[in-house]
């Protein structure tokens, strides 16, 4: 899967496991943030039947992907398609242009291959599930010859050893289906899907601080819609990312969302995962979640992300900035309390 700040990939089994613990015999989980989908991709490989839910349209992509598609159905097809796809012969054009030329996130000769190969997509005509695969394949194949440390706000002044590789595709670990019921992937609010979601948990992994994923991961989201907008500044981010703004990612307007979000909730469960960089404390969680029951917290310490480890620079690639703090925590807020959610 992508690389993605706020990733859970080091995260999955003390999340897994928490879900497992109030839910032994499996059931229905809403994933309400659901990003880079591993967490519903986990949990469908468990035997839950997941929704997965994100507000961005190449988050939804991968839910699609990773969470609504089944192998059993798909996967044949999909080699076929990726097998297509890999014979496109490279055509430059608007991607190339921006992300290669005047961008430096990956060389011209992946980009043309990604120009040939998203325009093929395109062209295909293809269900939404099995498009949902090749865009991932694609972008997955993309992230793996980038030349940045991880976010989409800067590119490398010399180019990574990964970008001088061949763009390759890959199948995506896509999962069977699962007996409890077909899982689904949307791209709505979250407070939209909260007052929808009629099951058993609901998992909540909010931004949590000024850092939009729209804008650290603009390229995937121009990678999927295909709109080819207007961009700006160096780092040539879409136009869309200024006006396209969360209420998660401002200090005053984050509290107000979280507590609409979990007010709307009425499964019996629910898990937050947080972080403490965020602009709520603990103390302010736990007394948000405990009108819903008793709040288990746990911590688990995490490495920074690899930009905050490597110090801030400017354009011309000197280091501007001192680093900081290298390790954060990691929460998990456990609450369960079936007639206290079913009543509200």
């Amino acid at each position: 899967m992508i690389k993605y700040l706020g990733s859970k990939r080091a995260l999955i089994d003390p999340i897994t496991a928490s879900i497992r613990g109030l839910l032994p015999d499996g059931g229905q989980v809403c994933d309400l943030f659901s990003g880079t989908a591993r967490v519903g991709h986990a949990l469908k490989g468990q035997g839950f039947q997941v929704w997965s839910n994100d507000h961005n349209a190449y988050a939804a992509t991968l839910a699609t992907a990773y969470i609504q598609a089944d192998s059993d159905r798909w996967q044949d097809r999909a080699a076929a398609v990726l097998s297509d796809l890999a014979t496109t012969p490279p055509a430059p054009g608007w991607f190339t242009r921006t992300f290669c030329e005047n961008a430096r996130y990956f060389t011209p000769e992946n980009g043309a291959r990604i120009d040939a190969m998203r325009d093929r997509i395109e062209a295909m005509g293809l269900e939404p599930e099995l498009k949902a695969i090749a865009l991932v394949s694609l972008m997955e194949a993309a992230d793996r010859v980038d030349s940045t440390a991880g976010l989409q706000m800067a590119y490398m002044k010399s180019w990574a050893a990964r970008a001088l590789k061949p763009l390759e595709l890959r199948m995506p670990a896509l999962q069977p289906a699962v007996a409890a019921g077909p899982c689904r992937a949307t791209q709505g609010d979250a407070l939209d899907i909260a007052r929808a979601f009629d099951g058993d948990l609901v998992y909540l992994d909010p931004p949590y601080n000024q850092h939009s994923y729209l804008g650290n991961y603009h390229v995937w989201e121009s990678l999927v819609l295909w709109d080819r907008p207007e961009t700006y500044g160096i780092a040539n981010k879409r136009i869309d990312v200024r006006t396209r703004k969360s209420a998660f990612n401002s200090r005053p307007g984050i509290g107000p969302a979280l507590q609409a979000v979990i007010e709307a909730i009425r499964a019996p469960h629910l898990i937050v995962s947080f972080n403490d960089e965020g602009y709520l404390s603990r103390d302010q969680l736990v007394a948000m979640l405990s009108v819903r029951g008793p709040v288990q917290v746990i911590e688990i310490p995490r490495p920074r992300y690899v930009g905050a480890r490597i110090g801030i620079h400017n354009p011309r690639g000197e280091k501007v900035g001192a680093v900081g703090r290298l390790r954060n925590v990691e929460y998990l807020f456990v609450v369960s309390n079936g007639a206290s959610a079913l009543a509200a």
